[in-house]
């Protein structure tokens, strides 16, 4: 009876280790600091409390910047149809006032809120990227 001399194969287990990159690497900045705490981005993959906080912050600021265009989109249209009411024979003011003189307005509040919005997300990605 001959006997089967190959070993069986072993599976070892243990705890995940980090591998920190070469100190010389993470001097250059290719590499992120190492830290003991977890970074932003790690707290809203996992969802945590300080995650959701990070995220509501941004919905926040960008809902301000909404909550102001608005705001002043009502101011501008909305005492037209006063002004219009209290000069009822200037019907070619009330063409020219909607069909030109609102546009400028309108496109500078667009620009402003797409600057403010992006601007938003960028201050938040380097939050989150800890730049």
């Amino acid at each position: 009876m001959p006997q089967d001399h190959t070993e069986r194969r072993v599976v070892v287990t243990g705890p995940s280790r980090q591998t920190v990159p070469h100190a010389r690497l993470r001097s250059r900045g290719r590499y992120p600091q190492a830290s003991g705490s977890y970074r932003p981005r790690t707290e809203i993959d996992e969802q945590t409390t300080l995650g959701h906080t990070y995220v509501r912050s941004l919905m926040r600021t960008q809902l301000r910047a909404a909550l102001t265009v608005i705001t002043v989109l009502g101011l501008l249209v909305g005492p037209l149809p006063l002004l219009f009411a209290a000069l009822p024979d200037a019907r070619r003011l009330e063409w020219a006032v909607l069909g030109f003189g609102l546009y400028v307005p309108l496109v500078l509040l667009a620009h402003w809120y797409v600057r403010r919005a992006e601007r938003n997300e960028r201050d938040f990605v380097r939050l989150v990227e800890d730049r």
